[in-house]
């Protein structure tokens, strides 16, 4: 390992955050909106720290293997959760620091449960700090899924690993970085078109830019209270739909169908692409006959719901926590399915689930024909054994993590439906759970130790339960 080279490697990132931290002080002073000093004292102190441990490292480094970059990982999502949280804790926004870090690595992994009540009053300082946050994590985790993870053979991208890039002599090489540039002018680019469609829809600018990058992060931090409903507008609310759903397809795929002229062929091509659209159609089909009778809510506001907790968003137009039990059931499997592999998107990822229900089909039809060749397939292509040996691990592992997250939250006082679905909630990075977690609740009267617990479960399904895993193998560490 490289502990110089990695502590080089996190510097630059903690004093990339630390520069981001003077935005929401520019925002304050064009709109008078307080904690100016706070932003600019927290900024400059996070630049410090960063630029000390860049010249700890003694300079970029030339080589980094594969238990580095897994380090980077881990550490890079840890140490910014940490820091993110400084402004809300200085400026009194949260008092208490674990507070502060539930809402800090709620928006770095996009996940978009908050702790934080009376968001209309709050300085629009803070409202813009949240949402950039979550703005930031959405094109962290995007280079982390396309570029970095496939390198590192983990993430929902190593099923195309066949066609990715992998390691050149055990280092990482330029590839991630022209990959990332790329990516970058995709997510900019559709974030600047997504706040142009809501400011033409009604939002004022602020609110149009604000969800803008909750949207297309996946993210679902609002500034009100009530959510997306607050807005009631049916032209805004299909906005958000078409641009959640773009959001939660893999941006791979978005460049490729770029370099095309943004040809739709290019999207229905993809096994996974078709596999996403005609899932949230059923289920938005499945839940509006099970509400026919015992909702008030409108056809629209059925689809908004049902495309946020699809996607892994966390809008919410409405208190689906008042559906009846079979159609908040089926949001609640939605939350573990996710969205395509390579997008801001949480859950397990559809393609995940898509060769693991293969995998059982083939099962089956070997007891029919135990002696038959069959093999499983995406498109084309033949998934090897090592693929799908590492699927069922990332399920049972992800199950498992869920489950142990699930029952610590219970252990700490909070009833069972409140515990479960907020394990579910965070570990899939969706936000808003049911219960006392739900769309128009918050997680602010959790106890310390679930909140604590929920932070790790966040985190976890972020970083795509191995990453972490890993490092807890003693043979990593050793030379």
């Amino acid at each position: 390992m490289h502990p110089l080279g990695v502590l080089w490697t996190i510097g630059v990132l903690v004093a990339l955050y630390g520069a981001s931290m003077l935005v929401p002080a520019l925002v304050a002073i064009y709109y008078d909106a307080g904690h100016i000093a706070e932003f600019l004292e927290a900024g400059a102190i996070v630049i410090l720290i960063g630029l000390s441990m860049m010249r700890f490292g003694g300079g970029a480094p030339e080589r980094l293997t594969h238990r580095d970059g897994f380090l980077i990982v881990a550490l890079a999502w840890l140490v910014l959760a940490l820091i993110g949280a400084v402004p809300f804790w200085t400026t009194g926004t949260l008092p208490s620091m674990v507070d502060a870090m539930f809402e800090s690595a709620s928006g770095l992994t996009t996940t978009g449960a908050t702790v934080l009540s009376g968001i209309d009053d709050l300085p629009r300082s803070i409202l813009f700090w949240r949402s950039m946050q979550e703005w930031l994590g959405g094109m962290g985790i995007i280079v982390l899924a396309v570029a970095v993870m496939p390198l590192l053979g983990v993430g929902g991208m190593q099923l195309f690993k066949a066609e990715t890039p992998g390691p050149v002599k055990d280092k990482l090489t330029a590839r991630v970085t022209e990959t990332a540039k790329l990516l970058w002018f995709l997510y900019l680019g559709m974030t600047v078109i997504c706040a142009i469609a809501y400011d033409l829809g009604g939002m004022n600018t602020f609110d149009a830019i604000n969800h803008a990058m909750c949207t297309v992060a996946i993210g679902g931090f609002s500034t009100h209270d009530a959510s997306f409903g607050y807005f009631d507008s049916p032209t805004l609310k299909l906005i958000g739909v078409f641009f959640m759903v773009l959001a939660g397809i893999n941006f791979t795929l978005h460049f490729a169908a770029a370099l095309r002229g943004f040809s739709l062929r290019t999207y229905f091509r993809d096994e996974e692409f078709r596999t996403y659209i005609i899932w949230i159609a059923v289920l938005v089909m499945l839940i509006n006959f099970l509400l026919l009778s015992s909702s008030d809510d409108e056809a629209i506001d059925v689809l908004f719901n049902v495309v946020s907790i699809a996607t892994t968003t966390g809008f919410a137009v409405s208190d689906y926590n008042l559906w009846p039990a079979g159609a908040t059931l089926l949001l609640l499997l939605t939350m573990f399915v996710g969205a395509c592999a390579g997008s801001t998107g949480g859950g397990m990822k559809v393609v995940r689930i898509l060769l693991l229900f293969r995998q059982g089909l083939r099962e089956i039809r070997r007891l029919v024909h135990p002696h038959g060749v069959i093999h499983v397939k995406m498109g084309n292509q033949r998934i090897s054994a090592d693929v799908t040996e590492a699927l069922w691990g990332f399920a049972v592992l992800f199950i498992v993590c869920y489950l142990i997250v699930a029952v610590l939250v219970a252990i700490s006082g909070v009833d069972m439906v409140t515990a479960f679905t907020a394990a579910a909630a965070c570990i899939t990075n969706t936000g808003p759970g049911f219960g006392d977690v739900g769309p128009y609740s918050n997680y602010q009267s959790l106890p310390d130790m679930a909140k604590s617990v929920l932070i790790f479960g966040m985190l976890l399904g972020r970083l795509e339960i191995y990453t972490f895993f890993v490092l807890l193998i003693p043979e990593f560490w050793r030379n």
